[in-house]
């Protein structure tokens, strides 16, 4: 009999395809999410936020000129990505204390912006 042993790789590792809202003012990107999406293909996040429904989108991107963007940290052994959003936080006024889990998301066209990865805060759990 032959096998075709692959080596385990992934110890500690998220295998999750949920956005993240961490106590500490980030939005993460787990692994799982980062690879399905191609995020390591970007170097910014612009964000929109829609206070009645408490939804938070996310739109990736490379453009250099947009004032408003977020850089994204890409890590280096693979755990996938993250954004400190305080200002977007504190100005948006959502409390990371209060909102942080993992989040389920639907991808949206928005005419004028293109992609936006969305979720809504109320609805982590």
């Amino acid at each position: 009999m032959e096998y075709n042993f692959k080596k385990f790789e992934g110890r500690n590792v998220r295998n999750e395809n949920r956005i993240t809202i961490t106590k500490s003012n980030s939005i993460g990107f787990p692994k799982k999410f980062y690879n399905n999406n191609r995020i390591k293909d970007y170097k910014y996040v612009v964000f929109f936020y829609d206070e009645a429904n408490k939804a938070v989108a996310i739109h990736f991107t490379n453009d250099e000129a947009e004032k408003n963007k977020f850089t994204i940290l890409h890590s280096k052994d693979g755990y996938g990505g993250s954004v400190i959003a305080r200002s977007f936080f504190n100005t948006s006024n959502i409390k990371p204390e209060i909102h942080h889990g993992r989040y389920e998301w639907k991808k949206i066209n928005e005419d004028g912006v293109g992609e936006l990865f969305v979720f809504e805060l109320d609805k982590n759990k």
